[in-house]
């Protein structure tokens, strides 16, 4: 692919090494510095004038870091001329931050979308967004691929005859159903209530699970206090196994530990759009690659193709 320059912050550049793989272009080098101030300086170390930019960093941990490191990517490719500079999020933390459900707090998602778009992004390319509102913050384009049909051939190889997929949550309940319908399952969804961030209640089970085995799918696992509630419930109504799916798996402090210790679980499945430390990984966690995925979508937006036609 012709004029076409490709960099990776340091969050995940085994991730951008895999793109690259897939698109058969080098992994431009990128160099970030620290100033004695702790302030940042990035450097692009390669040709981008009227280049077709991709600059690919999920913001994961730690996440403000590597958001400034992200940004400053921005400004450096701009005022290299790049003719067209997209940012690639894997995984886009702030997108929870995506109401007023408290008085007087901040909405971090709208305020890092306008973050980048200052800086200087032309478009956005994100993978599995929180909720649908978070695309309409960025006043950019943005291409908002899901990791479905990833999980969903995972899945396929097994005997789906007496399995429901389960949401967590009602918010969940149309990527669960999509879901459900890619594997012709039927669905079901928790009533859940959230109180902080690791403190939640599912109240009841929307939808028949007794004596099925269940595969549970959300966006993103981090503590996994929401799953362990969930399964609490799924094992009163005596469901056979459990598989627990999600497209961020980023499994903070004991969480993956916490999990795979659940009575019935099975198996964890997430993809690779944050890294997972090997120190972290176990033998019941499966991760799958969403680099042929995001590698096509950035085939596409260059050569000005439709990426919704990936979805079709």
């Amino acid at each position: 692919m012709r004029d076409i320059a490709v960099f990776s912050g340091s969050a995940h550049p085994e991730l951008a090494a895999e793109i690259c793989a897939q698109l058969g272009v080098p992994l431009r080098p990128a160099r970030v510095s620290r100033f004695a101030n702790d302030c940042l300086e990035v450097q692009l170390q390669a040709n981008c004038r009227e280049r077709d930019v991709f600059l690919i960093q999920p913001l994961v941990p730690p996440v403000q870091e590597h958001l400034v490191e992200l940004l400053l990517m921005i400004d450096a490719a701009r005022g290299a001329s790049a003719g067209r500079i997209t940012v690639v999020l894997p995984h886009y933390a702030y997108a929870r931050s995506d109401k007023k459900d408290a008085p007087r707090i901040s909405i971090g998602g709208r305020l890092v979308a306008d973050l980048l778009t200052s800086a200087g992004a032309h478009r956005v390319l994100a993978m599995t967004l929180h909720s649908p509102q978070v695309h309409g913050f960025f006043s950019v384009p943005v291409d908002h691929l899901h990791a479905l049909r990833e999980l969903a051939g995972h899945f396929k190889r097994y005997d789906l005859t007496n399995t429901v997929v389960v949401s967590p949550d009602l918010g969940n309940a149309k990527q669960a159903a999509a879901f459900a319908r890619m594997l012709g399952t039927p669905v079901a969804a928790g009533a859940k209530q959230r109180f902080s961030d690791d403190k939640v209640t599912i109240s009841a089970v929307i939808g028949d699970v007794t004596g099925r085995d269940v595969i549970v799918l959300d966006d993103e696992i981090a503590k996994g206090s929401t799953m362990i509630e969930l399964m609490d419930h799924l094992r009163e109504l005596e469901v056979g196994s459990i598989r627990l799916a999600c497209t961020h798996g980023l499994f903070s402090g004991d969480a993956l530990a916490r999990l795979s210790e659940q009575p019935g679980v099975l198996e964890i499945v997430c993809t690779n759009t944050v890294p997972i430390p090997a120190g972290k990984q176990g033998p019941k966690l499966k991760v799958l690659s969403v680099a042929p995925a995001l590698a096509e979508a950035m085939r596409r937006i260059h050569n000005g193709e439709s990426v919704s036609a990936l979805f079709g």
